[in-house]
């Protein structure tokens, strides 16, 4: 996917944790088919599904009783077949605090990403569901999320840069900025976005640290810096 691929896994340095053991998934999909292609996927790459439903309640229920390490959830499931997906999710996540969720929906719904993001913490990730097709890129985006990060498809943050943000840190920016922060939103490793933006990775990285310092986002044993500046990029509150 040129100029839009998700990045391939990163190092503990550039995300905000790394899990390498086998992590546990809780799947949230109505279509039988696709939840079962999604779980042989997942656990053909290594990773464990606890527990697999098709509405949103029974997915709530999971999440309290298994306590994943991250949950694939649908945003649109029964009974109206709109955001069922997505609430269950946030509820998950005020219920169960730290829940990661990558949320699959077939097309670029800017409010429902916004909702996801608005509790300004990471383990957050927002994909279109052809995304699954590429594997190896679907499981790195999965690994992302349930290790901390995020994980947005590059349609995703197009469309929700369409509304300006409110953040004054942004205008302090440079266009090269910008660019960088829009790739650390699509979930790139520092090298991976010196190879999409056509920069050195040291350069990368002096960009990203210009960017933490913009953003006044100080280092921080509690605070995920990287997290944090996406959150602002997108504008939702921090």
């Amino acid at each position: 996917m040129v100029g839009g691929r998700l990045s391939r896994g990163a190092s503990s340095a550039q995300n905000p944790g790394v899990i390498d053991r086998q992590f546990r998934v809780v799947i949230a999909e109505d279509s039988v088919l696709l939840r079962e292609g999604l779980v042989r996927l997942i656990e053909d790459s290594g990773a464990l599904v606890v527990a697999k439903v098709g509405d949103g309640p029974s997915f709530v229920e999971a999440v309290l009783e298994h306590h994943p390490d991250v949950s694939v959830v649908d945003v649109r499931m029964p009974p109206t077949q709109r955001d069922e997906g997505l609430r269950a999710a946030i509820e998950a996540r005020r219920r169960v605090p730290g829940s990661r969720i990558l949320v699959l929906s077939q097309y670029v719904e800017r409010q429902y990403a916004r909702e996801l993001l608005s509790d300004g913490a990471g383990g957050v990730g927002y994909l279109l569901k052809d995304r699954v097709a590429d594997v190896r890129e679907f499981m790195d985006a999965l690994r992302r999320v349930a290790a901390g990060g995020t994980a947005l498809d590059p349609e995703v943050v197009a469309q929700l840069m369409v509304r300006r943000s409110r953040d004054d840190r942004l205008t302090t920016l440079t266009p090269r900025e910008r660019e960088v922060l829009g790739a650390m939103a699509e979930g790139k490793t520092n090298a991976g976005i010196a190879a999409a933006l056509g920069v050195t990775e040291g350069a990368a990285e002096k960009h990203i640290s210009n960017i933490f310092g913009k953003l006044d986002l100080p280092d921080s044993q509690s605070d995920h810096r990287r997290v944090l500046a996406v959150l602002a990029y997108l504008g939702a509150d921090i």
